[in-house]
C-alpha cells in the first residue's frame, strides 16, 4: 500500500498502475485473503478512508470516462458503504483505461455458511458469507503434483482442490515451490488453507489407492472412482513418468477430446477430474 500523498509524485501511466494494484490489494484484504507482506497496516487511517482517498484520486483522470465517475461518486457516498464495490469498481476502470485485462484470479470468493454467533456479529457486513469457520472436505481424498513447472499451473491446482474439497495436496521434490509468488497468487490463499507435504512416490501413504489422470486409460464417464485415493497429474511437458504409471496400480483415468489439438492445460484436466470424482462421492 502506498501513501495517497505520493502518488502525485508518480507519471500518470505509473500511477495508473500503481493504484490498480493497490485496489486488488485491497479488495483481496477486504476477503481476509489478503497476500502476506500486503496486508492494509497503514495507522494513520481506517482502511475505508483509504479506499475513498484513493477513488478520489481516480477521479481527477482525465481518461476517466464521464458515466464511470457518476458510478464511483455514488459508491462514494452510498449507506451502507460497500467498501469492496467501490475497489471492484475503481480498478476495473484503470485497467480499462491501461488496456489491460483483468486475470482469472479477480474472479469473486463463493460464499460459505457461518456459526450462528459469527453471522449476527456481521449482520450489516456485505461480505458476511466469505469467512468459513472450518474447512469442509472429502477425507482421503488426496492429489500428487509430479514435477509440475509452471507456478500459475500449481497454483490453480491447489486452488481446484481446495474448492472441491480434496484433503490435502502432494507434491513431488521437483515441482516449482508453492510458495513462488506466482503460485501464491494464482492459488488466491488456498495453499495455506489446504496445506502440502513435499513426498516421493515411494513416501505416499501405502494404504491409500492411486491413480492417474493421462491419455490412454480409462474414459472418465466409465472409470470407478475411489470413496479414497490419490491422483497423479504429471508435468506439462512430459505427463507422468515411468514410475509413477508403476506407482498407480488402481488405474488411469483419461478425458475424452474431438479438438485438433486434442490437449488441455494441466489445471483444467485436473478441474475436470475433480468435477468427477467428487460427483461420484456424492452420489
Amino acid at each position: 500500500m502506498i501513501n495517497p500523498n505520493k502518488l502525485f509524485q508518480l507519471e500518470k501511466g505509473q500511477r495508473r498502475r500503481k493504484l490498480a494494484l493497490c485496489f486488488g490489494s485491497l479488495e483481496r484484504d477486504i476477503l481476509g485473503i489478503a497476500e502476506k507482506g500486503n496486508e492494509y497496516k497503514i495507522k494513520n487511517m481506517s482502511r475505508q478512508e483509504y479506499t475513498k482517498r484513493l477513488v478520489q484520486i481516480v477521479l481527477t483522470d482525465p481518461a476517466l470516462p464521464k458515466e464511470t465517475a457518476q458510478q464511483l461518486e455514488i459508491l462514494l457516498k452510498e449507506e451502507p458503504f460497500d467498501e469492496y464495490r467501490l475497489c471492484n469498481k475503481a480498478r476495473h476502470a484503470l485497467l480499462t483505461i491501461i488496456g489491460t485485462f483483468p486475470a482469472e484470479w479477480d474472479l469473486i470468493i463463493a460464499p460459505h455458511p457461518q456459526s450462528e454467533a459469527k453471522a449476527k456479529a456481521s449482520q450489516n457486513n456485505a461480505l458476511k458469507t466469505c469467512f468459513v469457520e472450518k474447512r469442509d472436505f472429502f477425507p482421503g481424498l488426496f492429489v500428487y503434483a509430479e514435477d509440475i513447472r509452471s507456478p500459475f499451473n500449481l497454483g490453480s491446482i491447489f486452488r481446484t482442490a481446495e474448492a472441491l474439497g480434496a484433503e490435502k495436496v502432494f507434491i513431488s521434490p521437483n515441482c516449482v515451490s508453492p510458495e513462488h509468488p506466482r503460485s501464491v497468487r494464482s492459488g488466491m490463499g488456498c495453499i495455506e488453507d489446504i496445506g502440502y507435504e513435499i513426498k516421493t512416490l515411494d513416501e505416499l501413504p501405502q494404504e491409500l489407492p492411486v491413480f492417474l489422470l493421462e491419455t490412454g486409460g480409462t474414459l472418465i464417464d466409465d472409470f470407478a472412482f475411489p470413496k479414497q485415493g490419490i491422483v497423479i497429474v504429471g508435468s506439462e511437458e512430459l505427463g507422468v513418468s515411468p514410475e509413477a504409471i508403476k506407482r498407480a496400480t488402481y488405474g488411469c483415468v483419461t478425458i475424452p477430446m474431438k479438438g485438433i489439438k486434442a490437449s488441455l492445460n494441466v489445471g483444467v484436466a485436473f478441474g475436470i477430474l475433480m468435477q468427477c470424482w467428487t460427483h461420484s462421492l456424492k452420489n
